[in-house]
């Protein structure tokens, strides 16, 4: 249920802030910053299993652009567990069976999910929006379940060096909540994070990426697929009734790509993906094209006494593969299955923070690693040559039995770890 400020008076206590202005405070057994996949999932969790969850989100609805949209066989299964697949499901999405891209050698797949043992062999695109709505809908039904729009977390709020809640802005003005655990969940720019000096090591991945959208036709083709040629890699998603376009560009070069013009954009699309060329006049202007600047990173240490850091506040992913969104949702079950009977007691001590990341840190690397070689290998020269180098005759032997073909399909799919729903 959305905050109900009927609830906070009868449970005020009150509290003086760093400027002596006084505010209400509200107290929940687990204060959750960020509402997107890790936070909404994570309070979902929790309430099912009877702790009173504050999920505070900043903005007033979920109707960003170009967000992860992807749900791969991971989250699936972890919906299924739940008994929400089949009702998820049934909210618009597309379904991708094969990742595959087109270069002027010829065309090539990724990755083959189909033969992956699960009853979801496949990637689902459905706008993150949708998702988070079913998932906040469905965290409603149990009454300890809270969730505040348009509450922007501004700062933590401290004890003895212990987080104990946090100071947030709504509407109507300035308002803290004491909880036992606060769960940093607000994304890649986390303030969260940021507030309690948490550190992050960083690379510098060689990509950006330009995001936009173009009309699709019913006689186009229905899987996504990753086009590079000529100094361009360009990769299509369908959308249903549009496709959404990745142009992918050397780092920082997103300056001079808006500097050479619009047409100039409008025809290095057309040259790339030839099946797309008479639409590009449907980019009006350099407003309908958003750019992502790559980040990966990670914290050396995703905690502190009172404090988590989960999904992209914790490890902020490239998108190659689309995993991130997924990653966070895995990183919101390790927690629930870990920190749920401690917080039931109220005792959530820093060992409990230190074993979830202990679970989680290792899958993280390893995905940002084979991220990082993407990178190098495929991404980088792609964008600069228009050619992915040819692996040397050692390593296509090693490639050609099956079991090795099929890694990158069950990597992208399930990741290096997966994390199953306790009951």
């Amino acid at each position: 249920m959305t905050f109900d400020a009927q609830e906070a008076v009868r449970q005020r206590t009150w509290a003086q802030g760093p400027s002596g202005e006084i505010h209400d405070v509200r107290h929940a057994t687990c204060c959750i910053a960020g509402c997107g996949p890790a936070g909404a999932m994570l309070g979902l969790l929790l309430a099912r299993k009877g702790v009173d969850v504050l999920v505070l989100e900043k903005h007033g609805d979920f109707l960003r652009d170009f967000r992860g949209d992807t749900i791969h066989p991971s989250t699936m299964e972890i919906m299924d567990e739940l008994g929400l697949a089949d009702r998820l499901l049934r909210l618009q999405h597309t379904k991708a069976s094969q990742l595959r891209f087109r270069t002027p050698r010829g065309g090539a797949t990724l990755a083959d999910f189909r033969r992956l043992k699960t009853r979801f062999p496949y990637l689902a695109f459905m706008p993150q929006w949708d998702f988070l709505d079913f998932v906040t809908e469905e965290a409603e039904r149990y009454p300890n379940f809270h969730l505040a729009m348009n509450a922007e977390v501004r700062e933590l709020v401290e004890e003895d060096g212990v987080v104990t809640g946090v100071r947030y802005e709504a509407p109507d003005g300035t308002h803290e909540v004491w909880a036992p655990l606060t769960v940093a969940a607000d994304g890649r720019d986390s303030r969260v994070r940021e507030q309690a000096g948490l550190e992050v090591i960083g690379t510098a991945p060689p990509i950006d990426v330009l995001w936009f959208r173009l009309s699709r036709r019913e006689d186009d083709p229905e899987e996504p697929t990753g086009y590079i040629g000529g100094g361009r890699f360009l990769v299509l998603i369908n959308r249903g009734d549009y496709w959404q376009l990745g142009y992918v560009l050397p780092k920082g070069a997103d300056r001079q790509v808006r500097a050479a013009g619009l047409e100039s954009f409008r025809r290095s699309i057309g040259e790339a993906v030839p099946e797309v060329a008479d639409r590009t006049g449907e980019i009006e202007d350099w407003e309908q094209v958003k750019l992502l600047s790559v980040q990966v990173n990670r914290l050396k240490r995703w905690y502190r006494p009172g404090l988590l850091c989960i999904g992209d506040a914790a490890h902020a992913m490239s998108p190659v593969g689309g995993v991130g969104i997924n990653l966070a949702i895995q990183d919101a079950v390790a927690v629930a299955n870990a920190l749920s009977g401690p917080l039931r007691e109220g005792k959530v001590e820093p060992r409990y923070l230190k074993a979830v990341q202990r679970r989680r840190d290792l899958p993280i690397r390893v995905i940002q690693g084979l991220q990082a070689l993407a990178h190098r290998r495929v991404l980088a020269p792609a964008v600069s040559t228009g050619i992915i180098p040819s692996p040397p005759a050692p390593v296509k032997a090693l490639l050609r039995p099956r079991v090795v073909r099929d890694l990158p399909a069950r990597i992208i799919a399930f990741g290096i770890w997966p994390v199953h729903v306790k009951c």
